[in-house]
Protein backbone atom coordinates (compact mmCIF):
# COMPACT_ATOMS: atom_id res chain seq x y z
CA UNK A 1 0.00 0.00 0.00
CA UNK A 2 1.77 3.28 -0.88
CA UNK A 3 1.46 6.23 -2.88
CA UNK A 4 2.52 7.27 -6.57
CA UNK A 5 5.39 10.22 -4.93
CA UNK A 6 7.17 7.17 -3.77
CA UNK A 7 6.03 4.16 -6.33
CA UNK A 8 9.87 3.88 -7.77
CA UNK A 9 11.11 3.17 -4.37
CA UNK A 10 8.95 0.34 -4.02
CA UNK A 11 10.68 -3.14 -4.73
CA UNK A 12 9.05 -4.58 -7.51
CA UNK A 13 8.20 -8.30 -7.00
CA UNK A 14 5.12 -10.70 -6.84
CA UNK A 15 2.95 -8.31 -4.47
CA UNK A 16 0.08 -6.45 -6.14
CA UNK A 17 0.64 -2.69 -5.36
CA UNK A 18 -1.93 -0.32 -4.27
CA UNK A 19 -1.62 4.09 -4.65
CA UNK A 20 -3.75 5.56 -2.30
CA UNK A 21 -4.04 8.41 -4.45
CA UNK A 22 -4.44 6.63 -7.57
CA UNK A 23 -7.41 8.11 -9.40
CA UNK A 24 -10.26 5.50 -10.49
CA UNK A 25 -10.92 5.28 -14.12
CA UNK A 26 -14.10 7.58 -15.44
CA UNK A 27 -17.52 6.47 -14.81
CA UNK A 28 -16.30 3.67 -12.19
CA UNK A 29 -17.64 3.63 -8.72
CA UNK A 30 -14.87 2.17 -6.48
CA UNK A 31 -16.76 2.77 -2.96
CA UNK A 32 -13.64 4.43 -1.85
CA UNK A 33 -14.47 7.41 0.50
CA UNK A 34 -13.15 10.95 -0.03
CA UNK A 35 -9.78 10.97 1.21
CA UNK A 36 -9.19 12.86 4.77
CA UNK A 37 -6.81 15.31 5.78
CA UNK A 38 -6.07 14.60 9.08
CA UNK A 39 -5.64 17.55 11.45
CA UNK A 40 -4.02 17.77 14.86
CA UNK A 41 -6.91 17.82 16.76
CA UNK A 42 -8.43 14.67 15.34
CA UNK A 43 -9.11 11.77 17.41
CA UNK A 44 -5.92 9.56 16.95
CA UNK A 45 -7.56 6.30 19.88
CA UNK A 46 -9.62 5.62 22.44
CA UNK A 47 -7.56 3.53 25.07
CA UNK A 48 -10.20 1.70 28.06
CA UNK A 49 -9.27 2.09 31.69
CA UNK A 50 -10.53 0.78 34.71
CA UNK A 51 -14.17 2.77 36.04
CA UNK A 52 -14.53 3.11 40.15
CA UNK A 53 -18.77 3.02 39.16
CA UNK A 54 -17.95 -0.32 37.29
CA UNK A 55 -18.07 1.55 34.08
CA UNK A 56 -14.89 1.08 31.65
CA UNK A 57 -14.00 4.93 31.37
CA UNK A 58 -12.77 5.30 26.98
CA UNK A 59 -9.80 8.23 27.35
CA UNK A 60 -10.05 9.98 23.42
CA UNK A 61 -6.84 11.52 22.91
CA UNK A 62 -6.16 13.37 19.60
CA UNK A 63 -2.86 13.26 16.83
CA UNK A 64 -1.36 16.82 18.51
CA UNK A 65 -0.99 14.35 22.00
CA UNK A 66 1.09 11.38 20.25
CA UNK A 67 3.01 13.64 18.05
CA UNK A 68 4.03 15.82 20.41
CA UNK A 69 5.20 12.41 22.55
CA UNK A 70 6.89 10.81 19.32
CA UNK A 71 8.86 14.54 19.11
CA UNK A 72 9.83 13.55 22.92
CA UNK A 73 11.09 11.06 22.16
CA UNK A 74 13.66 11.21 19.22
CA UNK A 75 14.86 14.22 21.57
CA UNK A 76 16.29 11.53 24.36
CA UNK A 77 16.35 8.22 22.51
CA UNK A 78 19.22 7.79 20.23
CA UNK A 79 19.12 5.79 16.93
CA UNK A 80 21.03 3.00 18.43
CA UNK A 81 18.65 3.00 21.53
CA UNK A 82 15.33 2.76 18.66
CA UNK A 83 17.23 0.25 16.40
CA UNK A 84 15.36 -2.70 17.99
CA UNK A 85 12.58 -1.93 20.27
CA UNK A 86 10.65 -4.83 21.67
CA UNK A 87 7.30 -4.97 21.04
CA UNK A 88 5.06 -7.08 23.27
CA UNK A 89 2.83 -4.82 24.73
CA UNK A 90 -0.95 -5.00 24.26
CA UNK A 91 -2.44 -2.26 21.76
CA UNK A 92 -5.05 -1.76 24.41
CA UNK A 93 -2.43 -0.16 26.60
CA UNK A 94 -0.58 2.95 25.49
CA UNK A 95 3.34 1.80 26.04
CA UNK A 96 2.33 0.11 22.66
CA UNK A 97 2.30 3.90 21.06
CA UNK A 98 5.71 4.28 22.59
CA UNK A 99 7.31 0.60 20.86
CA UNK A 100 5.65 0.81 17.88
CA UNK A 101 5.89 4.53 16.94
CA UNK A 102 9.03 5.77 18.23
CA UNK A 103 10.97 3.02 16.52
CA UNK A 104 9.48 3.19 13.34
CA UNK A 105 9.22 6.84 13.03
CA UNK A 106 12.85 7.65 13.53
CA UNK A 107 14.08 4.43 11.35
CA UNK A 108 14.11 2.20 13.62
CA UNK A 109 12.69 -1.22 13.70
CA UNK A 110 10.33 -3.29 16.69
CA UNK A 111 10.60 -7.25 17.30
CA UNK A 112 7.43 -8.29 17.86
CA UNK A 113 6.84 -10.88 20.50
CA UNK A 114 3.56 -13.13 21.00
CA UNK A 115 4.65 -13.73 24.86
CA UNK A 116 6.36 -11.18 27.03
CA UNK A 117 7.60 -14.45 29.10
CA UNK A 118 9.23 -15.97 26.30
CA UNK A 119 10.84 -12.75 24.47
CA UNK A 120 14.19 -13.69 25.62
CA UNK A 121 13.84 -17.22 23.71
CA UNK A 122 13.22 -15.49 20.11
CA UNK A 123 15.51 -16.16 17.57
CA UNK A 124 16.21 -12.05 16.99
CA UNK A 125 16.70 -11.30 20.45
CA UNK A 126 20.25 -10.51 20.03
CA UNK A 127 18.98 -7.40 18.10
CA UNK A 128 16.65 -6.34 20.93
CA UNK A 129 18.36 -2.80 21.79
CA UNK A 130 15.52 -1.45 24.13
CA UNK A 131 12.65 -3.36 26.25
CA UNK A 132 9.97 -1.89 28.03
CA UNK A 133 7.91 -3.26 31.11
CA UNK A 134 6.50 -2.72 34.63
CA UNK A 135 9.12 -2.94 37.48
CA UNK A 136 7.66 -6.15 38.40
CA UNK A 137 8.13 -8.34 35.22
CA UNK A 138 11.82 -6.67 34.66
CA UNK A 139 12.43 -8.21 38.31
CA UNK A 140 11.12 -11.62 37.28
CA UNK A 141 13.52 -11.34 33.97
CA UNK A 142 15.98 -10.55 36.23
CA UNK A 143 15.51 -13.67 38.31
CA UNK A 144 15.71 -16.18 34.89
CA UNK A 145 18.70 -14.19 33.75
CA UNK A 146 19.01 -13.91 29.67
CA UNK A 147 19.55 -10.32 28.38
CA UNK A 148 21.38 -10.01 25.58
CA UNK A 149 24.42 -8.00 24.89
CA UNK A 150 22.53 -5.77 22.50
CA UNK A 151 20.37 -4.23 24.91
CA UNK A 152 21.36 -1.31 26.22
CA UNK A 153 18.16 0.75 27.53
CA UNK A 154 15.38 -0.63 29.82
CA UNK A 155 12.59 1.39 30.25
CA UNK A 156 10.23 0.76 33.65
CA UNK A 157 6.54 2.58 33.79
CA UNK A 158 3.02 1.34 35.61
CA UNK A 159 4.82 0.93 39.23
CA UNK A 160 6.82 2.80 41.46
CA UNK A 161 10.44 1.26 40.11
CA UNK A 162 12.55 -0.20 43.04
CA UNK A 163 15.76 0.92 43.57
CA UNK A 164 17.46 -2.69 44.06
CA UNK A 165 16.04 -3.66 40.53
CA UNK A 166 17.48 -0.19 39.02
CA UNK A 167 21.08 -1.77 41.20
CA UNK A 168 20.87 -5.14 39.21
CA UNK A 169 19.93 -3.87 35.83
CA UNK A 170 23.58 -2.12 36.21
CA UNK A 171 25.48 -4.77 37.92
CA UNK A 172 24.37 -7.93 35.99
CA UNK A 173 24.31 -5.99 32.79
CA UNK A 174 27.24 -3.54 31.92
CA UNK A 175 26.20 -3.54 28.47
CA UNK A 176 22.72 -1.15 29.69
CA UNK A 177 23.42 2.12 30.14
CA UNK A 178 20.55 3.73 30.62
CA UNK A 179 17.84 2.85 33.03
CA UNK A 180 14.52 5.06 32.68
CA UNK A 181 11.74 5.41 35.40
CA UNK A 182 8.96 6.66 33.41
CA UNK A 183 5.74 7.98 35.26
CA UNK A 184 2.22 9.15 33.34
CA UNK A 185 -1.35 7.78 33.48
CA UNK A 186 -3.01 7.32 29.98
CA UNK A 187 -4.77 10.43 29.84
CA UNK A 188 -1.61 11.96 29.23
CA UNK A 189 -0.53 10.10 26.70
CA UNK A 190 1.98 7.52 27.37
CA UNK A 191 4.36 9.44 29.69
CA UNK A 192 4.06 12.52 31.17
CA UNK A 193 7.87 12.44 33.28
CA UNK A 194 10.88 11.23 33.10
CA UNK A 195 13.83 10.35 35.30
CA UNK A 196 17.27 8.90 34.26
CA UNK A 197 17.33 6.22 37.34
CA UNK A 198 21.37 5.85 38.19
CA UNK A 199 22.76 2.59 40.52
CA UNK A 200 22.28 3.46 44.16
CA UNK A 201 20.51 7.23 44.35
CA UNK A 202 16.95 7.75 45.47
CA UNK A 203 13.81 6.67 43.90
CA UNK A 204 12.46 9.36 41.38
CA UNK A 205 10.09 10.37 38.83
CA UNK A 206 11.73 12.91 37.38
CA UNK A 207 10.27 16.30 35.58
CA UNK A 208 8.12 16.58 32.92
CA UNK A 209 8.06 16.06 29.35
CA UNK A 210 9.12 18.64 26.87
CA UNK A 211 5.73 20.76 26.61
CA UNK A 212 4.05 19.26 29.61
CA UNK A 213 3.51 20.69 33.07
CA UNK A 214 3.22 19.54 36.32
CA UNK A 215 1.62 20.86 39.44
CA UNK A 216 1.60 19.72 43.10
CA UNK A 217 -1.23 21.34 44.58
CA UNK A 218 -3.51 20.91 48.04
CA UNK A 219 -7.12 20.62 48.39
CA UNK A 220 -7.48 24.23 47.97
CA UNK A 221 -6.10 23.91 44.53
CA UNK A 222 -3.04 25.92 45.79
CA UNK A 223 0.76 24.91 45.30
CA UNK A 224 2.62 23.17 47.56
CA UNK A 225 5.97 23.65 49.31
CA UNK A 226 8.88 21.66 47.86
CA UNK A 227 8.99 18.79 50.10
CA UNK A 228 5.06 18.85 51.36
CA UNK A 229 3.09 16.14 49.28
CA UNK A 230 0.21 17.34 46.98
CA UNK A 231 -1.81 15.92 44.30
CA UNK A 232 -0.20 15.57 40.86
CA UNK A 233 -1.64 17.77 38.35
CA UNK A 234 -0.69 17.43 34.62
CA UNK A 235 -0.90 20.19 31.97
CA UNK A 236 0.28 20.72 28.18
CA UNK A 237 -0.11 19.62 25.19
CA UNK A 238 -0.10 15.67 25.89
CA UNK A 239 -3.69 15.99 27.43
CA UNK A 240 -6.24 13.98 26.02
CA UNK A 241 -9.39 14.84 24.84
CA UNK A 242 -11.33 13.82 27.81
CA UNK A 243 -13.40 10.71 28.87
CA UNK A 244 -15.21 9.41 25.28
CA UNK A 245 -19.12 9.96 26.22
CA UNK A 246 -18.72 10.89 29.79
CA UNK A 247 -18.96 14.86 30.01
CA UNK A 248 -19.50 14.90 33.59
CA UNK A 249 -16.23 12.34 34.64
CA UNK A 250 -14.10 14.82 31.90
CA UNK A 251 -15.17 17.73 34.08
CA UNK A 252 -14.40 16.41 36.49
CA UNK A 253 -10.82 15.00 36.26
CA UNK A 254 -10.28 17.72 33.38
CA UNK A 255 -10.25 21.29 35.22
CA UNK A 256 -9.44 24.74 34.42
CA UNK A 257 -5.83 25.29 34.52
CA UNK A 258 -5.37 28.40 37.30
CA UNK A 259 -2.03 29.20 36.03
CA UNK A 260 -2.66 29.62 32.28
CA UNK A 261 -5.88 30.67 31.11
CA UNK A 262 -7.58 28.52 28.81
CA UNK A 263 -5.81 25.69 29.04
CA UNK A 264 -6.35 22.48 31.14
CA UNK A 265 -5.28 20.23 33.81
CA UNK A 266 -5.93 16.58 34.40
CA UNK A 267 -6.15 15.50 38.17
CA UNK A 268 -4.35 12.13 38.60
CA UNK A 269 -5.23 11.28 42.19
CA UNK A 270 -1.04 10.71 42.59
CA UNK A 271 0.37 12.02 45.15
CA UNK A 272 4.05 13.39 45.30
CA UNK A 273 6.25 15.95 46.60
CA UNK A 274 9.63 17.61 44.71
CA UNK A 275 12.87 17.15 46.06
CA UNK A 276 15.31 19.85 46.86
CA UNK A 277 16.87 19.45 43.21
CA UNK A 278 13.04 19.91 41.70
CA UNK A 279 12.66 16.02 40.90
CA UNK A 280 9.90 14.53 41.53
CA UNK A 281 9.13 11.41 44.31
CA UNK A 282 6.00 9.81 43.41
CA UNK A 283 4.32 8.75 46.90
CA UNK A 284 0.86 6.77 46.15
CA UNK A 285 -2.64 7.08 45.42
CA UNK A 286 -5.26 8.99 46.87
CA UNK A 287 -8.25 6.76 46.13
CA UNK A 288 -8.48 3.05 46.20
CA UNK A 289 -7.47 3.23 42.15
CA UNK A 290 -4.26 0.40 42.24
CA UNK A 291 -1.46 -0.75 40.05
CA UNK A 292 -0.61 -4.27 40.02
CA UNK A 293 1.73 -5.56 37.64
CA UNK A 294 1.31 -2.48 35.17
CA UNK A 295 -2.60 -2.55 35.03
CA UNK A 296 -4.40 0.24 36.13
CA UNK A 297 -7.20 -1.17 39.00
CA UNK A 298 -10.49 0.67 40.04
CA UNK A 299 -11.48 -1.92 42.65
CA UNK A 300 -14.95 -0.25 42.83
CA UNK A 301 -15.19 -1.94 39.32
CA UNK A 302 -14.78 -5.08 40.29
CA UNK A 303 -16.84 -4.23 43.54
CA UNK A 304 -20.08 -3.17 41.39
CA UNK A 305 -19.67 -6.26 38.73
CA UNK A 306 -19.75 -8.51 42.15
CA UNK A 307 -22.66 -6.93 43.80
CA UNK A 308 -24.41 -7.99 41.07
CA UNK A 309 -24.25 -11.78 41.74
CA UNK A 310 -27.45 -12.73 43.23
CA UNK A 311 -25.60 -14.74 45.90
CA UNK A 312 -23.79 -11.96 47.06
CA UNK A 313 -24.63 -9.41 49.85
CA UNK A 314 -22.01 -6.83 50.47
CA UNK A 315 -18.36 -7.40 48.67
CA UNK A 316 -14.81 -5.28 49.48
CA UNK A 317 -12.09 -5.81 47.47
CA UNK A 318 -7.93 -4.98 48.60
CA UNK A 319 -4.74 -5.24 47.99
CA UNK A 320 -2.66 -7.52 49.75
CA UNK A 321 1.07 -8.07 49.90
CA UNK A 322 1.74 -10.15 52.45
CA UNK A 323 4.81 -11.08 50.33
CA UNK A 324 7.21 -8.49 49.34
CA UNK A 325 6.92 -7.96 45.71
CA UNK A 326 3.62 -10.08 45.40
CA UNK A 327 0.43 -7.83 45.32
CA UNK A 328 -2.61 -9.98 45.40
CA UNK A 329 -6.52 -8.75 45.08
CA UNK A 330 -8.43 -10.32 47.46
CA UNK A 331 -12.56 -10.29 47.31
CA UNK A 332 -13.52 -10.32 50.84
CA UNK A 333 -17.72 -11.34 50.17
CA UNK A 334 -20.71 -10.99 52.40
CA UNK A 335 -22.85 -13.56 50.85
CA UNK A 336 -26.34 -12.80 50.29
CA UNK A 337 -29.26 -14.57 53.01
CA UNK A 338 -28.72 -18.15 52.74
CA UNK A 339 -25.95 -18.20 50.33
CA UNK A 340 -22.77 -20.13 50.85
CA UNK A 341 -19.17 -19.22 50.05
CA UNK A 342 -19.31 -20.51 46.52
CA UNK A 343 -16.04 -19.38 45.30
CA UNK A 344 -16.11 -20.97 41.59
CA UNK A 345 -19.25 -19.83 41.26
CA UNK A 346 -18.30 -16.28 42.00
CA UNK A 347 -14.76 -16.58 40.25
CA UNK A 348 -16.96 -17.94 37.20
CA UNK A 349 -19.13 -14.88 36.96
CA UNK A 350 -16.60 -12.41 37.35
CA UNK A 351 -15.07 -13.59 34.34
CA UNK A 352 -17.80 -13.34 32.15
CA UNK A 353 -17.54 -9.37 32.75
CA UNK A 354 -13.69 -8.57 33.52
CA UNK A 355 -10.40 -8.88 31.93
CA UNK A 356 -8.28 -11.58 33.84
CA UNK A 357 -5.60 -9.16 35.22
CA UNK A 358 -8.86 -8.17 37.33
CA UNK A 359 -9.69 -11.12 38.90
CA UNK A 360 -9.30 -11.57 42.76
CA UNK A 361 -6.32 -13.90 43.26
CA UNK A 362 -8.71 -15.34 46.45
CA UNK A 363 -12.27 -14.94 47.71
CA UNK A 364 -12.61 -15.06 51.32
CA UNK A 365 -16.51 -14.92 52.69
CA UNK A 366 -17.56 -12.77 56.03
CA UNK A 367 -20.15 -12.55 57.87
CA UNK A 368 -20.11 -8.75 58.05
CA UNK A 369 -17.59 -6.13 56.49
CA UNK A 370 -15.60 -4.59 59.78
CA UNK A 371 -16.74 -1.06 60.07
CA UNK A 372 -15.17 2.07 61.64
CA UNK A 373 -17.60 3.95 64.10
CA UNK A 374 -19.11 6.35 61.20
CA UNK A 375 -20.18 3.30 59.51
CA UNK A 376 -17.23 3.20 56.58
CA UNK A 377 -15.72 -0.25 55.51
CA UNK A 378 -12.26 -0.17 58.13
CA UNK A 379 -9.68 -1.35 54.96
CA UNK A 380 -7.10 -1.57 57.75
CA UNK A 381 -9.38 -4.41 59.58
CA UNK A 382 -9.92 -6.49 57.03
CA UNK A 383 -8.67 -10.30 58.14
CA UNK A 384 -5.39 -11.76 56.39
CA UNK A 385 -7.39 -14.26 54.55
CA UNK A 386 -6.26 -18.11 54.66
CA UNK A 387 -5.65 -20.23 51.87
CA UNK A 388 -9.07 -20.85 49.72
CA UNK A 389 -10.61 -25.44 50.56
CA UNK A 390 -10.23 -26.40 47.17
CA UNK A 391 -10.43 -30.19 48.34
CA UNK A 392 -13.46 -31.17 46.45
CA UNK A 393 -11.07 -30.37 43.47
CA UNK A 394 -8.09 -32.33 44.52
CA UNK A 395 -6.85 -35.29 42.93
CA UNK A 396 -3.17 -36.76 43.88
CA UNK A 397 -0.41 -36.69 40.87
CA UNK A 398 -0.12 -40.02 39.65
CA UNK A 399 2.97 -40.33 36.95
CA UNK A 400 6.32 -38.89 38.03
CA UNK A 401 5.72 -35.88 35.50
CA UNK A 402 2.61 -35.38 37.16
CA UNK A 403 4.24 -35.02 40.77
CA UNK A 404 7.33 -33.01 39.39
CA UNK A 405 4.71 -29.88 38.18
CA UNK A 406 2.40 -29.89 41.66
CA UNK A 407 5.83 -29.88 43.44
CA UNK A 408 6.84 -26.89 41.57
CA UNK A 409 3.03 -25.30 41.45
CA UNK A 410 3.37 -25.86 45.54
CA UNK A 411 6.77 -24.44 46.33
CA UNK A 412 5.25 -21.24 43.61
CA UNK A 413 2.30 -20.61 44.81
CA UNK A 414 3.10 -21.82 48.81
CA UNK A 415 0.61 -24.75 49.10
CA UNK A 416 1.33 -27.70 50.53
CA UNK A 417 -0.47 -29.92 48.35
CA UNK A 418 -2.17 -29.42 44.40
CA UNK A 419 -3.52 -31.71 42.73
CA UNK A 420 -3.64 -32.36 39.10
CA UNK A 421 -7.47 -31.00 38.08
CA UNK A 422 -6.73 -27.70 40.36
CA UNK A 423 -6.37 -24.15 38.64
CA UNK A 424 -3.62 -22.09 38.53
CA UNK A 425 -4.83 -18.66 38.92
CA UNK A 426 -7.50 -19.62 41.26
CA UNK A 427 -5.12 -21.21 43.52
CA UNK A 428 -3.72 -18.14 43.51
CA UNK A 429 -1.29 -17.77 40.54
CA UNK A 430 -0.58 -14.97 38.26
CA UNK A 431 1.65 -14.00 35.29
CA UNK A 432 4.68 -13.59 37.09
CA UNK A 433 4.29 -16.33 39.09
CA UNK A 434 4.25 -18.72 35.59
CA UNK A 435 7.39 -17.61 34.82
CA UNK A 436 8.45 -18.92 38.12
CA UNK A 437 6.97 -22.26 36.94
CA UNK A 438 8.39 -22.60 33.22
CA UNK A 439 11.76 -21.72 34.92
CA UNK A 440 12.22 -24.51 37.61
CA UNK A 441 10.51 -26.86 34.90
CA UNK A 442 13.29 -26.09 32.95
CA UNK A 443 16.08 -26.72 35.30
CA UNK A 444 14.25 -29.82 37.06
CA UNK A 445 14.13 -31.58 33.01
Amino acid sequence: VTEQTVLNRVPVGASKLVCLDERAPEGSDTGRPAQAVPAPNHLAYILYTSGSTGRPKGVAVEHRSVTTFLHWAREVYTPEELAGVLFVTSPCFDVSVFEMFAPLAWGGKIILAENALEWTRLSATGEVTLISAVPSLVAEWLRIGGFPDSLRTVNMAGEPVPQTVVDQIYERYPQVQRVYDLYGPTEATVYSTCAWRKPHQRPTIGRPLSNQQVYLLDAHAQLVPMGVPGELHIGGSGLARGYWGQPELTAERFIPNPFRPGERLYKTGDLARYYEDGNLEYLGRLDHQVKIRGHRIELGEIEAQLRRHPGVADVIVAVREDQPGDKRLIAYVVPAAGAKGDFPAWRNFLQQSLPNFMMPNQFMALNSLPRTPNGKVDRKALPVPAPEELENDYAAPQTQAEELVAEIWGEVLGREKVGVHQNFFELGGHSLKIMQVLARIRDAI
